[in-house]
């Protein structure tokens, strides 16, 4: 769950946050405003992900253990490694597959994020315009990996937009559609840290 407009989305939405928590979503940090970060000084970068690990927190009842700025710095992933607690970090678009880069000496884990495959693009031009778009395109990508073997699927979601009724149908179709491929696992970025770590 990210909201668009970074964490001051997170901290208007009552007791939802929680409920996702509990329901086992994993909750990553979107940053703590909708600020590119590519000009803002290193110290200020840094407290605003301060600010967003405590205000997820608050609202959820544990910090985020991803994190995806979109928009970032030079610093910004030397600042998540230095900030620690997190399994990875998804401010990267090269590859649907996880890997490792070193940091500050340190081995941080990187899963790419996706553009193509996400729910944001209904609040785009030439975008999807109905659920079934998404869907078609969703179950497109997919077969497509599916046939070449596998890779991993990044599907980017986000409460506000496949949320809305058709778009949440469309998303339960396709996932419907997974489920009855064999070896297919549907899970959250976190886990798939914690998977990529014993290999």
């Amino acid at each position: 769950m990210d909201g668009v407009g970074g964490v001051c989305a997170v901290q208007r939405a009552g007791k939802t946050p929680v409920e996702v928590a509990e329901a086992g979503w994993e909750v990553a940090s979107h940053g703590w405003r909708w600020f590119d970060y590519a000009g803002m000084p290193e110290d200020e970068e840094r407290e605003h992900m301060r600010l967003a690990i405590a205000a997820i927190e608050q609202a959820c009842g544990s910090r985020p253990v991803g994190w995806y700025t979109g928009r970032v710095s030079d610093n910004t992933r030397r600042l998540v490694v230095e900030e620690g607690g997190f399994l990875y970090d998804s401010d990267d678009y090269s590859d649907e597959l996880p890997f490792w880069v070193e940091v500050a000496g340190r081995q941080h884990l990187v899963i790419p994020y996706t553009l193509d495959v996400n729910d944001m693009k209904f609040l785009i031009p030439n975008g999807f315009a109905t659920g079934d778009d998404f869907y078609a395109y969703l179950v497109d990508t997919f077969e497509q990996l599916y046939e070449e073997g596998g890779r991993m699927m990044n599907v980017g979601l986000h409460c506000r937009i496949v949320g809305r009724p058709g778009r949440a149908r469309a998303l339960d179709r396709f996932l419907a559609h997974v489920r009855s491929r064999e070896g297919v696992w549907v899970t959250t970025r976190a886990e798939i840290a914690r998977h990529w770590r014993t290999l």
